[in-house]
């Protein structure tokens, strides 16, 4: 009796766990076609959020933690290796109908994308979407080709090699900097239309017309496009070549160097004000001066020239002292500055150090000392100028010194430059003095000696040099002896 019992239970058990793997194994659902609501999908940087909305049925069987999860195919919509774009958490959908944000891949570059959706618990799939363009815009923005030269030319017979800048100039983003790019040529056919002419990095051009290239995006509409060149042929033997300054004409010479640029060509030779400038023979050239830059280009067959008036948008500046300044103590000095900056800010120096307060155009010198001011243009080009200049007290050029000296360093240090003798000697006395080299040649004999010899350079090819002396008063007493000039 009591195996019978045991025998039932087990049976009943057994039944449950039957019922149970049954209910699992036959619980299904239906996830029918997404529906976009869209028909490309044109993402960049700045956004990237689509969505999908699906039906499902019946809710009943989904599974606590069941995930449904968003497949993207190729771009010819095969899904043999297919992209998962979003899956959701555990037993976070549970109703229909369903909606659920993803994002492309940045690889998405197509027509022909294509979605479909799966779930986890129980295990389904959906027919695939309805085709769309995806595309992400890496790069977004115009760029240039041509060096942003306007114009180009060939000779007859022959071609003119359009391409994109890399980096290009300026603030130029080349496209080129994004490798899985890729681009599409066009040729004007009037002020709104064009036709497609070619794919490529480059484009080699055999006939008349404006080109200009377009980052490959399919039907989404795109900022990443060219600058228009104009192509021509020299039939004549002589075309023109346009030039292009980077930093604009005029240019700011705070900004740097600005580099002009020229149609291409084989060969190239730069001037300015007609003048060859040595080896600037590429394509472009650069400069921080302004002037009239020309350059002639060899196409092959025929040449081409062209020139440009560059100015720069810097200032001019003078100021009405000279470099070095002698003044007596108590004395002053007053340094103007006259300038066309716009809005100029003016800064004082004594020994490199700030002057407190000294911010106008002028300023009175009181001590002794190297000065400078600079000048700045606060509008506008942002530029400046510096101006420097000295003021040393002025020397007593007739001391009263006591011994005729027999040694001098005239190196420009201010100290014992020149040979002084006593005040009984020099200038209105009648004293004659004579200087001898020590071959016996005369380098200087006068009655009227200011204590300033040497007043030129000795050009001494020794480390020291001696000279000779001889001073013959009025009452016909002399002095004899000998100068050594130290280098």
């Amino acid at each position: 009796m009591r195996k019978t019992t045991t025998l039932k239970r087990c049976f009943f058990v057994l039944g449950i766990f039957v019922f149970l793997l049954s209910g699992q194994i036959n619980a299904q659902i239906v996830i029918g076609t997404p529906n976009l609501g869209y028909s490309r999908a044109c993402a960049s940087a700045s956004f990237n959020t689509y969505n999908v909305t699906f039906v499902f049925s019946p809710e009943s069987e989904l599974s606590p933690t069941n995930r449904f999860i968003v497949e993207m195919s190729d771009a010819t919509g095969n899904f043999s290796n297919a992209t998962v774009v979003f899956t959701s958490e555990p037993g976070a959908v549970t109703t229909s109908p369903a909606t659920l944000n993803f994002a492309i891949p940045e690889t998405s570059a197509g027509e022909g994308y294509r979605l479909r959706i799966k779930s986890t618990g129980p295990v389904a799939s959906s027919s695939s979407s309805i085709a769309f363009a995806a595309y992400y815009k890496l790069q977004d923005s115009p760029f240039t080709i041509n060096n942003m030269v306007s114009t180009g030319a060939y000779c007859t017979g022959g071609s003119y090699l359009l391409s994109i800048d890399n980096p290009g100039t300026g603030s130029n983003d080349s496209p080129l900097n994004y490798p899985s790019l890729t681009y599409k040529w066009y040729k004007e056919t009037s002020p709104t239309t064009s036709v497609y002419v070619g794919d490529g990095n480059t484009l080699s051009v055999n006939q008349p017309g404006t080109y200009f290239v377009k980052t490959n995006y399919g039907t989404c509409t795109s900022s990443s496009f060219s600058n228009r060149v104009k192509i021509s042929e020299a039939t004549s033997g002589q075309a023109d070549a346009a030039i292009v300054s980077s930093l604009g004409n005029p240019f700011c010479p705070a900004e740097g160097m600005t580099t002009l640029s020229t149609l291409g060509g084989v060969s190239y030779q730069w001037f300015k004000d007609e003048t060859p400038i040595t080896g600037a023979t590429n394509q472009m050239y650069q400069t921080n001066e302004s002037g009239t830059f020309s350059v002639k280009v060899d196409l092959g067959s025929c040449t081409a020239s062209g020139s440009i008036d560059l100015e720069s948008t810097g200032f001019e500046s003078t100021i009405d002292v000279d470099e070095v300044n002698i003044i007596e103590s108590g004395e002053s000095l007053l340094a103007t500055v006259s300038t066309n900056a716009n809005n100029p800010k003016f800064e004082w120096y004594l020994n490199d150090v700030i002057i407190s307060g000294a911010q106008d155009n002028f300023y009175e010198a009181t001590s002794f000392g190297d000065y400078k001011v600079i000048v700045a243009q606060t509008l506008g080009c942002k530029v400046s100028e510096e101006f420097k200049f000295s003021v040393s007290e002025a020397m007593d050029p007739f001391p009263d010194v006591e011994h005729i000296p027999n040694l001098i360093s005239p190196n420009g240090d201010g100290i014992n430059d020149t040979w002084v003798i006593p005040t009984k000697y020099v200038s209105g006395t009648n004293t004659e003095v004579i200087i001898m080299t020590n071959q016996g040649k005369v380098v200087l004999q006068t009655k009227e000696y200011l204590n300033n010899w040497p007043e030129t350079s000795l050009n001494l090819n020794s480390i020291n040099q001696v000279f000779y002396y001889i001073i013959t008063t009025q009452d016909q007493k002399t002095k004899k002896g000998s100068i050594t000039v130290v280098k």
